[in-house]
């Protein structure tokens, strides 16, 4: 379902045909341990666009992470070099800080790429982001990768956490995946594909 163009610019998008941006896949996920996106990562689309709505872990102070493979693997362990950072206040008012992290970023890893960080886990905390893919269908390019995620963290503090990278290979990337680095989750995913 093509976007309309109101909603083509706010997803970053504008100076495209709104018909160009269009939605792939839209699925709530309850109590699951992954969540696999297997088609539609095509040549098709240049840009990916990946939304996250009301991601609530049911493990406390839990990482939300990804990665991706190619063709007739499902291994997940593509290298990734990356980097991070995060912005917090805690609702006390009792500290607030901008500050690398060097314990999220990763030097040609091949672990999930953590995009989110210390997320509560109670009734009312969760987190929501986007996370921008370009390229995975590329046979020539490494695949440059952007996230932003703003949270309720599990110490009762807004953080927003800034990551970005590469996956370093040059063959076509065609499936995703996302999960916490322990337990299940609930929450919204939904993808578009940009031409």
């Amino acid at each position: 379902m093509p976007l309309g163009a109101f909603k083509a610019a706010l997803m970053g998008t504008a100076g495209v045909s709104t018909g160009d941006v269009v939605l792939l896949y839209d699925t709530d996920h309850s109590n699951v341990a992954s969540a696999s996106i297997t088609s539609d990562i095509t040549s098709t689309y240049g840009e990916y666009i990946f939304k996250f709505y009301n991601i609530n872990p049911a493990t406390d102070s839990a990482e939300f992470g990804f990665q991706m493979d190619v063709s007739g693997s499902t291994d997940y362990d593509t290298t990734i070099t990356s980097t991070s950072f995060f912005t917090y206040h805690q609702e006390d008012d009792g500290a607030a800080a901008q500050s690398y992290d060097s314990g999220q970023d990763q030097a040609q890893g091949t672990g999930f790429q953590t995009i989110g960080t210390d997320i509560g886990n109670g009734s009312d905390e969760s987190c929501a982001g986007e996370l921008h893919l370009f390229n995975p269908a590329s046979t020539t390019y490494v695949k440059h990768f952007y996230s932003r995620f703003q949270e309720y963290q599990a110490a009762n503090t807004s953080q927003e956490v800034h990551t970005a990278g590469y996956l370093n290979l040059t063959a076509a990337l065609d499936k995703i995946q996302f999960k916490f680095a322990s337990g299940n989750f609930d929450g919204t995913i939904k993808m578009w594909g940009v031409k």
